[in-house]
């Protein structure tokens, strides 16, 4: 029987071609670069978890979270825990200074080149390659990858 996804959310802050990333500290996805996120809390939003797991990780205070993707992760990037991830962009204001807190080991600003060369989850791949518009395919998922857009949970 298919288990219930656990719900979590993640941040994608961007500053002048450069990316926000946390070095998770802990599983799932332990030493990897990540944008800043973790599991909802109950009753929160997706968007709530978002910018509170944003906060608790960098001590940024964003504001304005929009819907980027979803992304059922069923096990490979997450240790064999299923995850119903929703990604956001968000603003913050161009002089708040990351610091690494939380479950989050370090963190950089990264262009899309410097990102592809670290240990990323292939979510954070296929949303950089997104918004930069390199790789192979920058408007599909890529490796099977399921994400909203090809799974049918959104309407075109």
């Amino acid at each position: 029987m298919p288990t219930k996804p656990e719900l979590a959310s993640s941040v994608i802050l961007e500053r002048d071609g450069h990316y926000l990333l946390v070095r998770r500290a802990n599983p799932p996805s332990a030493d990897m670069y990540a944008f800043p996120g973790g599991r909802a809390e109950p009753g929160e939003t997706p968007a709530e978890t978002a910018l509170r797991e944003l906060f608790e990780e960098t001590g940024i205070k964003a504001r304005d979270p929009l819907l980027f993707e979803i992304y059922d992760l069923p096990g490979k990037e997450s240790e064999g825990r299923h995850f119903l991830l929703s990604v956001f962009r968000a603003e913050a204001d161009a002089d708040a200074v990351a610091v690494a807190s939380d479950d989050a080991a370090g963190l950089g600003w990264f262009t899309p080149e410097e990102i592809f060369a670290l240990p990323i989850p292939d979510s954070v791949r296929e949303c950089v390659e997104r918004l930069s518009g390199t790789g192979a395919n920058a408007a599909t998922s890529g490796d099977g990858l399921e994400t909203a857009a090809n799974s049918g949970l959104m309407k075109s």
